[in-house]
């Protein structure tokens, strides 16, 4: 099965539970901090990975580092380990969030830039933005040296991809096609 499939299925299944119990908003929080926590350390991430640390030694590594969590984002945990699916934590916190503000009316853009947004850029994507989802949308800005300039902006699952980098590789591609 598909890796993304799953951790959608996974995130609907946490905020279907979550909502049943009124607690969508703590989970969001809880959801935010693993995906910031597991996205920072690369250690963690190797772990979640690892197909030799057993389950349960991940499993009780993530009950302590995300001690403070809500109960059904420790259950969560659990039945990810249980079912050897934990390397996607990452991805179900992401695809939760996703969908709890989607179900909220909000979305987030993600604007991946090589140098930082400025203010009055910032406000014209948004100003777009919310024009072409016509929900309330924040910006979430990511700096990635490697698209060289332009910019790719993704909300929920559409993806626009302007970037230099993006040109370069279509235009390589054209070129060693015509060759």
């Amino acid at each position: 099965m598909n890796e993304s499939r799953a951790a959608i299925r996974y995130a609907k299944a946490t905020l279907d539970f979550a909502i049943e119990k009124k607690a969508a908003d703590a989970v969001e929080k809880d959801m935010r901090e693993i995906s910031a926590t597991v996205s920072e350390n690369t250690e963690l991430q190797n772990l979640l990975e690892s197909p030799v640390v057993k389950g349960e030694v991940k499993k009780n590594s993530l009950q302590q580092i995300f001690k403070g969590s809500n109960e059904i984002t420790k259950g969560l945990i659990g039945t990810l380990t249980d079912n050897k699916r934990i390397a996607l934590l990452q991805e179900v916190a992401l695809k939760y969030i996703i969908l709890h503000e989607q179900l909220k009316g909000e979305d987030v853009a993600y604007v991946t830039t090589a140098v930082p947004l400025t203010g009055d850029l910032e406000k014209k994507i948004l100003s777009e933005v919310t024009k072409i989802t016509g929900n309330k949308v924040t910006i979430e800005n990511k700096i990635d040296e490697s698209i060289i300039g332009g910019f790719v902006l993704r909300v929920g699952d559409l993806q626009y991809d302007a970037s230099v980098a993006n040109k370069l590789n279509g235009l390589k591609r054209e070129f060693t096609n015509s060759l």
